[in-house]
């Protein structure tokens, strides 16, 4: 292997990886100075397993060479960037170097379309194939199932992935049109439905037989590009919704529109609005995952965009403040929830607490709750003095100048969903 001809493709084809956000990345740039471990390296980023261990992975494509000309994209093929592309042999040789030097947990491994969708999906698998029976390779793959690839091959793809996931990349299929021309949504929307036949499948011959072959044991998850089409963020949330729902999607990722080229159809951004408006996204898809809200309850057609001043939850909470003071003694667990400053664990902790004990203020902090937002919207059975500021025009200013002077040393932008 020529290591610095690997070291610039490297450099070239992670660099490449990183608008892909459905591996999340912490962007960690620590160096080894004499410690163990280096995240420093080209192409490191970090997720989360479903038991919530932060796993390394090698982020990067396989290539950088594009038959698309999809407009917001680095990579589109009339672009003038340096191109590179990994041999399947490259990528495999990386991923044990790095697994062997401590740096990784496993691999992360996207690609441009090159020649035709088949051909592509071909290689990463032969990249999976070769880590799990070459070389006994048991770390974490997630590789990207390329839309239009055949159904043979994504089935096959998924016996040795762990996760596979197709980029919806525009929520709308009239935004996809215009942006990306060459695409079209039915070619995305195919995979899906293998790999999720195939992961219900697995589920029931695992009941009858117990050596069954894995098939995408950490299921299967997409992104969308949010803020390079104009659609509003009600839309893009039914769309998530629908996913969820219809295609038993794990994650649903957003990626605000970052402008990488330039054309007129692109939308002319300032760098805060995708940001902010990226981070209510993901605030909103956690209330629709773990909070028991639909789509149309976070927003509906008076209200197609989500607030930038608050979070969704309480800016659900300010606009339904008939269905409060909640009773913690007799509410059922989704109220509860539903109450802003109070989380999953809080809320199951309050539910088994209060059959031992009328809760106070001073049990809620213990248990959890963050009781500076969660006060105005509670009747405890004493009494409560702030419940007086549920009627105030002022609540909601009230509560954002609390959050500002517990958080005004903190960065603007750190936004906490609880």
């Amino acid at each position: 292997m020529n290591f610095d001809r690997t070291k610039e493709k490297l450099e070239i084809l992670a660099d490449a990886a990183k608008y892909d956000v459905s591996c999340s990345s912490s962007g960690g740039k620590r160096k080894n100075n004499g410690g163990l471990g280096d995240s420093s390296a080209s192409g490191i980023c970090h997720t989360y397993t479903e038991d919530g261990r932060c796993v390394s992975l090698l982020k990067i494509l396989l290539t950088n060479h594009c038959i698309y000309d999809c407009i917001y994209c680095v990579s589109r093929k009339s672009n003038d960037i340096k191109r590179a592309a990994f041999t399947v042999e490259e990528v495999v040789d990386l991923t044990i170097s790095f697994y062997r030097r401590n740096y990784i947990e496993g691999l992360f491994l996207s690609s441009g379309i090159f020649k035709d969708a088949d051909t592509t999906m071909e290689r990463l698998v032969r990249v999976a194939k070769k880590l799990r029976n070459e070389h006994n390779f048991n770390g974490y793959i997630h590789l990207k199932s390329i839309p239009g690839a055949s159904d043979i091959l994504i089935q096959e793809a998924a016996l040795y992935a762990d996760r596979l996931s197709v980029n919806l990349e525009i929520p709308t299929e009239s935004g996809l049109k215009l942006l990306a021309p060459d695409k079209n949504r039915e070619d995305m929307l195919q995979p899906m439905r293998i790999v999720q036949k195939g992961i219900q499948q697995y589920k029931d011959e695992k009941k009858i037989i117990k050596s069954v072959p894995k098939f995408a044991p950490a299921g299967q998850s997409t992104q969308m590009i949010v803020g390079a089409t104009n659609e509003n963020d009600l839309q893009i949330i039914k769309v998530a919704d629908h996913f969820y729902q219809n295609y038993g999607m794990k994650r649903v990722y957003y990626s605000g529109y970052i402008p990488v080229t330039s054309d007129n159809r692109l939308p002319a951004i300032t760098a805060e609005v995708p940001v902010l408006r990226e981070n209510r996204l993901y605030q909103s898809d956690w209330l629709m995952r773990f909070y028991g809200f639909k789509a149309d309850e976070i927003l509906d057609s008076n209200m197609p965009f989500l607030d930038l001043e608050v979070d969704p939850k309480l800016s659900w909470a300010l606009r339904h403040l008939d269905q409060f003071p909640v009773n913690l003694q007799t509410a059922d667990y989704r109220m509860i929830l539903r109450i802003p400053g109070i989380g999953v664990k809080t809320a199951m902790k309050i539910v088994s607490s209060r059959r031992f004990q009328v809760l106070n203020i001073d049990n809620l902090k213990k248990l959890g709750a963050a009781v500076n937002r969660a006060k105005y919207f509670i009747d405890f059975s004493y009494g409560n003095p702030f419940l007086k500021h549920l009627t105030d025009l002022n609540l909601r200013k009230l509560i954002i100048g609390g959050s500002q002077s517990k958080f005004q040393n903190q960065f603007s932008q750190q936004l906490t969903l609880f």
